[in-house]
C-alpha cells in the first residue's frame, strides 16, 4: 500500500499532470478525452495565428493549418468566429470576447458538442437544467454565444477582473482557475478573427449591427413617390400581397432580387457568408452586405464584401430615380455609411436588418437615403 501511496503521491506532485487533470475534469468531459494538449499555452506568436486563421477563412485546407492548442481547427475556428461575430454585435468589447473564447475552449475545446457534464451542452456546456434555454437552443452556437455575453455582462465589474475570473463568475465551474490557461490562446484567436470583420474594432461597426433606428425620409427630399405604404404593414420575413418584381426590371436585377427574396426569414448573422443562409451553419446566414454580394453573385455581377466598399461599386443616381436592383444606403453618412438594402421596386426594399432580426421587406419610407448605386 505504502507503494500505490508512494505512486499516487508523485502523480499528484506533476505540474504537468497537475494541469492535464484539471483540464480532464473540466465540466466538458467529452472534450477532455478528445484533446492531447496538457499544461498552459504561453507564448503564442499572435501574428502567426493570424496568419493560420486567415488561411483557414480564405478556404485552405485543414490540414495545411496549424494553430497551437487546436486540434481540430476546421470545427474550432468556425466556432470561435461565431463567438467573435456574436460579441462584436452585441458591442461587447474585446476583452469580453476574449473571455468568451477562453470559456468556450475549456468547456468543449470550442465544439459544438452534443453531450457533456450531465446536461450540459454546446460551445459553452451550458445546461438545460440550469435555465440556460432549451437543448436546441444551446446547440445553437449563436444563441449560446448570446447567452453567455448577457450573463457575463450581469457580473459587476467584470472588465476589472482577470478572463479566468470573469468566466468563473458565469461558469460556476468546479475549477475557477482552469480557465487562465487559455488566455493567450483566446487574445490571439479574438485579434486574428476580429481582423476578418470590417472594422470590428469600430464604434460604428457595432452601432451597425444592434441598433435599428427608427429612419425618416431625408430632408433633401429622397425619397420616391412611391413609399410602399400601399402595403400596409408588411410581417418580418414575408412578401407583401400584391408585390410582383416589375416587368421592365433589368433580367440580372431580376436574378438578384428573386435570390434575395428566397432568403426572406432567416436570420441575421453580422459576419455572415450568406452563402447557406437556411442551413444549420451561423456563419452561412447573411448580414446585410453579404446579401448584396451574394445576390448579385447569382446573376454573375461581382460585388465587394462589405457596406463602406459596396457604395463605391457602379455608378451613383439620384434616390428621385430609383430603378429595381439599386444598392441603397443609409446610416452613418453618405461617405461611410453602415447599412446597405437592395430595392426591389413599388416602393420596397429587401435588407438584412440586423441581430435578432431576419431578412425583410420594408417600405422606403423607412429608409433615409444617403446613397444609391446602380451596379448594373
Amino acid at each position: 500500500m505504502k507503494g500505490i501511496a508512494a505512486g499516487i503521491g508523485v502523480v499528484v506532485l506533476s505540474p504537468l499532470l497537475l494541469a492535464g487533470t484539471a483540464m480532464m475534469m473540466a465540466s466538458s468531459s467529452e472534450a477532455s478525452t478528445t484533446s492531447s494538449f496538457s499544461g498552459c499555452l504561453t507564448g503564442i506568436d499572435t501574428a502567426e495565428v493570424t496568419k493560420e486563421v486567415t488561411k483557414l477563412l480564405d478556404g485552405a485546407s485543414a490540414k495545411d493549418v496549424h494553430i497551437q492548442g487546436l486540434d481540430l481547427p476546421a470545427e474550432q475556428i468556425p466556432n470561435a468566429q461565431t463567438i467573435v461575430a456574436t460579441g462584436v454585435s452585441l458591442d461587447v468589447p474585446k476583452k469580453g470576447q476574449i473571455i468568451a473564447i477562453a470559456t468556450a475552449m475549456q468547456e468543449s475545446r470550442l465544439r459544438n458538442l452534443n453531450s457533456g457534464d450531465r446536461d450540459s451542452l454546446g460551445l459553452f456546456q451550458q445546461r438545460p437544467s440550469q435555465g440556460w434555454g432549451t437543448a436546441q437552443q444551446i446547440r445553437d452556437p449563436v444563441y449560446a454565444s448570446e447567452r453567455f455575453y448577457k450573463a457575463l455582462l450581469k457580473v459587476d465589474g467584470w472588465q476589472q477582473m482577470k478572463v479566468t475570473q470573469a468566466a468563473q463568475a458565469v461558469q460556476k465551474s468546479g475549477y475557477p482557475d482552469a480557465y487562465a490557461q487559455w488566455e493567450d490562446l483566446a487574445t490571439a484567436l479574438q485579434k486574428a478573427i476580429a481582423a476578418t470583420f470590417p472594422n470590428a474594432d469600430k464604434d460604428e461597426s457595432a452601432k451597425d449591427t444592434t441598433k435599428d433606428k427608427d429612419t425618416k425620409p431625408s430632408a433633401g427630399g429622397c425619397t420616391p413617390d412611391k413609399d410602399g405604404t400601399s402595403f400596409g404593414r408588411i410581417p418580418e420575413g414575408s412578401v407583401p400581397k400584391g408585390y410582383k418584381i416589375p416587368k421592365d426590371a433589368d433580367p440580372k436585377a431580376r436574378t438578384a432580387i428573386e435570390w434575395a427574396m428566397n432568403q426572406l426569414g432567416t436570420l441575421y448573422q453580422w459576419g455572415g457568408s450568406c452563402t447557406n443562409a437556411h442551413g444549420p451553419d451561423p456563419m452561412g446566414r447573411c448580414d446585410c452586405s453579404s446579401l448584396m454580394q451574394q445576390a448579385y453573385a447569382h446573376a454573375d455581377v461581382h460585388l465587394t464584401r462589405t457596406t463602406y466598399t459596396q457604395v463605391n461599386e457602379g455608378k451613383a443616381v439620384s434616390a428621385k430615380n430609383l430603378k429595381p436592383g439599386d444598392l441603397i444606403f443609409s446610416r452613418g453618412t453618405a461617405a461611410r455609411p453602415e447599412h446597405v438594402g437592395l430595392y426591389m421596386g413599388k416602393g420596397l426594399v429587401i435588407e438584412a436588418p440586423r441581430t435578432s432580426k431576419p431578412v425583410r421587406i420594408t417600405p422606403i419610407k423607412d429608409w433615409e437615403i444617403l446613397a444609391v448605386r446602380r451596379v448594373l
